[in-house]
């Protein structure tokens, strides 16, 4: 884009700044549900800082990359906005909105200054200009989206393989759903983890909540098994199903050295023998 060019919309940003504010504000108003006075008032200063950045960065630019360093505060500024509004619960449709908005109260102004090649060619730059940025505020919101729906996944993660003490010097760690690398890395963690904080000496991990063995779960097994082991307690598997004990034997997957059982309280007591502990039945003095 020439000089010539960017300079006509320049002119105009700092011209009308204020009936662009209004019209602009009130265009975006009128096509939000939410009318909260915090709100509205957020919104006109989101947008008076914007058009502020967007006049400045279109003075100083040789054209309207919006890749180049002359555009950093504009990008930086529809970043922050796109953030909050996803923290608020904004759809993306609701966030574009606040650039596209802007597009009727310019190219009225427009239409105003600039007459003939000059309004067409202006008018194209313009609304391909608005387009970019548009999109880039789309892009940002998803970008946040999809960092909160990774955040939560781990916390999920660390929530759904919990490391409890059922006894002393034995813990129990049950799986539920389905595992895989990334899950087997913070099972493996939160583990060793537990086995430092308590010096136990044997874990118990129960399978009963995981719907299939395949190789790739029996390996991830048998590597938690030996990282347990190496910081010096023994484990064994409970929850082994009739299908599950079939799959294994069909895939070949050598668990001879590791101790397994049926259920959790079949596990437990095994655990409780090898830490030296007893367990005795209270008589019935009826």
């Amino acid at each position: 884009m020439s000089k010539e060019t960017t300079g006509r919309l320049a002119a105009i940003l700092t011209k009308h700044q204020q009936a662009l504010l209004e019209g602009w504000t009130g265009a975006m108003l009128s096509r939000h549900v939410r009318r909260d006075k915090v709100a509205e008032g957020e919104l006109q200063q989101q947008a008076a800082q914007f058009l502020s950045v967007l006049a400045k960065a279109v003075e100083k630019g040789q054209g309207y990359d919006i890749d180049t360093a002359d555009w950093q505060d504009v990008r930086r500024l529809l970043t922050e906005i796109s953030q909050v509004r996803l923290r608020r619960g904004f759809t993306p449709s609701e966030t574009a909105i606040f650039i596209f908005s802007l597009k009727e109260p310019l190219f009225s102004l427009m239409r105003q200054e600039l007459s003939g090649d000059a309004l067409a060619e202006e008018t194209l730059q313009t609304s391909t200009l608005f387009d970019r940025l548009g999109l880039y505020t789309i892009e940002e919101y998803q970008k946040g989206r999809e960092q909160v729906i990774l955040r939560q996944q781990q916390e999920l993660l660390e929530l759904s393989t919990p490391v409890v003490q059922l006894w002393h010097n034995v813990l129990a760690l049950p799986l539920i759903g389905t595992l895989d690398s990334a899950r087997t890395q913070v099972v493996m963690e939160n583990l060793l983890q537990k086995i430092v904080d308590t010096g136990a000496m044997i874990a118990i991990i129960d399978i009963t909540g995981v719907p299939t063995v395949d190789t790739l779960v029996a390996q991830h097994l048998l590597k938690t098994v030996a990282a347990a082991r190496l910081m010096g307690a023994d484990c064994i598997i409970s929850g082994i199903r009739p299908q599950i004990a079939q799959t294994i034997v069909h895939l070949g997957v050598n668990l001879e050295d590791v101790i397994t059982k049926a259920t959790l309280a079949d596990a437990f007591v095994v655990a409780l023998k090898r830490t030296g502990s007893t367990i005795t039945h209270a008589q019935d003095d009826r």
